[in-house]
């Protein structure tokens, strides 16, 4: 009987963590085929840490509150990027600037992220593919609003980001007022290796926030109605207004993300800049070992360095081992669809299994 539940345990733990350790294998296989040195990857990841990992703890409310990973966090995405675009227009720069950008996305936001909710709300069980598609219609008017209305019914007066026809913004807006204001606000630089201080406090100050949120009233009833949305009813927990608040806070949350992304890069890419931040932002989570139910602070960072360090080392991979770089950016992206499918499948599969083994159990069978 033991030995039976050691086995079970095993496979239960490759099973739950089988996406980070299939990354870790890839990694110490792609590193040394790379040639890039430790001084560069270190650089590499610290940067894309800062860049990432804001956005990607805004995924953790909704699993939270049961409504499993949220693809509509774009909405969120698209709120920052408008600010963004104001700012840019107003020349107001710095730290000054990049607050103001947020201040700015809020309102959108949170308007966004409630017609996201209410929309989830009605669509309980089938809220992943819900809220992908929706944000493929808020995309179109995304589209209509800095393509058409920008410049004619909203006054933008920079010739730099206006189309040469008058209104509509270019493909790229330079964020160079507010580039890496964040990240360096407090220059540290280590061996060479320059810091973003910055950012890392704000990530570790939201980290502290997470922890603090789930043991508020608001938290303990968003995992009441993760676990049993029919009990929290019995309960009095307002299960609709729950789910709907987690919806708001995640949509929220990814503007700032996605000010503080774009701030690392320096660069808008007006019209595409926020349809891949929700897909990386969920490979990302799930390659650190979470899965639709379950995430943790550390499945965030971990999935973050996992992910990122695959996107580094990989190009130069592919052009060592087969003298072709361009395969190794065709994996990038493979790997960040793969991955979301890959761990779906398994999460699924998991629990038909733990069913199984319960009823296995229960009938003296195990």
């Amino acid at each position: 009987m033991k030995k039976r539940e050691a086995t079970f345990n095993l496979k239960r733990f490759l099973m739950a963590n089988i996406v980070p350790i299939i990354f870790i294998l890839l990694s110490a296989f792609a590193i040394p085929i790379s040639q890039f040195s430790a001084p560069y990857l270190v650089q590499e990841m610290l940067i894309r840490l800062a860049r990432d990992s804001f956005l990607v703890l805004s995924l953790l409310v909704p699993i939270i509150a049961g409504m499993g990973l949220n693809f509509g966090m774009v909405l969120g995405a698209m709120a920052g990027q408008i600010g963004l675009i104001l700012v840019s227009d107003w020349k107001v720069m710095g730290l000054p600037g990049m607050t103001l950008a947020a201040i700015i996305a809020t309102p959108l936001a949170v308007a966004l992220g409630w017609m996201c909710g209410a929309i989830l709300n009605r669509a309980k069980g089938r809220e992943m593919v819900t809220s992908y598609i929706l944000g493929f219609f808020v995309n179109g008017l995304y589209q209509l609003v800095v393509l058409y209305f920008f410049g004619s019914l909203i006054p933008i007066h920079s010739p730099e980001l206006v189309l040469s026809r008058g209104y509509g913004i270019r493909n790229a807006v330079n964020l160079v007022g507010i580039r890496n204001c964040l990240d360096y606000l407090i220059p540290v630089t280590i061996h060479g290796i320059r810091v973003p201080l910055g950012t890392f406090i704000v990530i570790a100050a939201f980290s502290a926030f997470i922890v603090w949120f789930r043991k508020t009233k608001l938290g303990q009833d968003m995992r009441a109605v993760g676990q049993d949305m029919e009990v929290s009813r019995s309960a009095g927990i307002p299960v609709e207004r729950t789910r709907l608040i987690s919806i708001v806070i995640s949509t929220v949350l990814a503007a700032y993300g996605q000010i503080i992304f774009l701030q690392n890069i320096g660069t808008l890419n007006t019209y595409n800049s926020h349809e891949q931040a929700g897909m990386f932002a969920i490979a990302a989570l799930l390659i650190g070992g979470a899965s639709v139910a379950k995430a943790t602070l550390p499945n965030v960072f971990v999935g973050v360095i996992l992910f990122h360090l695959m996107f580094i080392v990989s190009p130069m991979a592919g052009k060592y081992l087969i003298g072709q770089a361009q395969l190794g950016e065709y994996f990038r992206v493979f790997v960040s669809y793969g991955v979301v499918a890959l761990a779906l499948v398994i999460y699924e599969w998991r629990r038909a299994q733990e069913k199984a083994y319960a009823r296995r159990m229960f009938r003296g069978e195990a």
